[in-house]
């Protein structure tokens, strides 16, 4: 007969291990010696899904270097696998590329504004460099070699962990057309509007909270020990003005941290109106960037 157990002893038993102890799941295997494991659960929040992450390695032997992959989505949708409308049909995609030029590459869930507010998605991705971090040298990368990489509300949040994550210390971030000022009318965002992406992040009209606002902010987090920033905005771009490419790189820049701005000429939000090739040299800019500080 077996063993009675009570409720909450059952509970425990039953429960999916925590993702600090998980076994991995099966690597799948791409050419030249590229892997990925997917769905690989990083963190357990109360009352919230799993949060889930994507690994890319590559076949270099010894610890590789790691890009901390942040998705957009207006901080509401999106998928940890997207790099971005421009990026989708390429083959190999984008981190596999990245893979295949010696990069360790984590592509991370976060919670959304429909699931939790500010600073619940930050919160996300220091967990994940947490978890990155204990399971390093099972998973062949090293973590004091972390470049953070993000796209729209992905180069926001990415913004913030590169100048507020302190242990341990970024070696860069790479900042695609992300909103770094969530306090400043800068058309069409307006921060007494509670209906905006923003707002919606903030969980009120980001002019109703404005200390919690400016947490939020880049901008108003920059200071002298930043680690290397390349932040690269399309000067047309209609959904976050290239005015906030542009004030974080002039910030970084006054407070003596080191940034490189590119701006792209006639560039819409996501590369939309760049060609084929412009994108791609932003792409191989940004691969340049996280190999020169890794």
């Amino acid at each position: 007969m077996a063993d009675l157990v009570t409720p909450g002893e059952l509970r425990q038993l039953i429960a999916a291990p925590h993702p600090d102890v998980a076994p991995l799941p099966r690597a799948t295997e791409y050419t030249g010696g590229v892997r990925a494991l997917r769905g690989v659960p990083y963190a357990d929040v109360e009352g919230a899904r799993p949060l889930e992450l994507d690994l890319w390695l590559p076949s270099s032997a010894g610890p590789a270097p790691l890009v901390l992959f942040v998705h957009g989505g207006a901080w509401r949708r999106g998928r940890r696998d997207d790099m971005g409308v421009r990026t989708r049909g390429w083959a190999p995609g984008p981190f596999e590329q990245l893979a295949a030029a010696g990069l360790a590459v984590a592509c991370v869930d976060y919670r959304l504004s429909g699931e939790a507010t500010f600073p619940a998605p930050l919160e996300d991705l220091r967990s994940a460099l947490r978890w990155l971090g204990l399971r390093a040298d099972e998973l062949g990368i090293d973590p004091e070699r972390t470049v953070v990489w993000g796209e729209s509300a992905g180069g926001h949040l990415a913004s913030l962990l590169a100048l507020t994550h302190d242990e341990p210390r970024l070696a860069g971030a790479v900042i695609w057309y992300g909103p770094a000022d969530l306090t400043t009318a800068r058309p069409p965002f307006d921060p007494a509007s509670p209906a905006t992406p923003e707002a919606l992040l903030l969980g009120d009209a980001p002019s109703s909270v404005p200390e919690l606002a400016d947490a939020a902010s880049p901008l108003k987090r920059v200071h002298a020990d930043a680690p290397p920033f390349f932040v690269v905005h399309g000067e047309a771009d209609s959904m976050v003005s290239c005015s906030h490419g542009r004030d974080l790189a002039d910030a970084l820049r006054a407070a003596g941290a080191p940034v490189e701005l590119r701006t792209v000429p006639g560039a819409d939000h996501g590369w939309h109106g760049a060609d084929d090739a412009e994108v791609r040299r932003i792409f191989t800019a940004s691969l340049d960037f996280v190999r020169q500080h890794t």
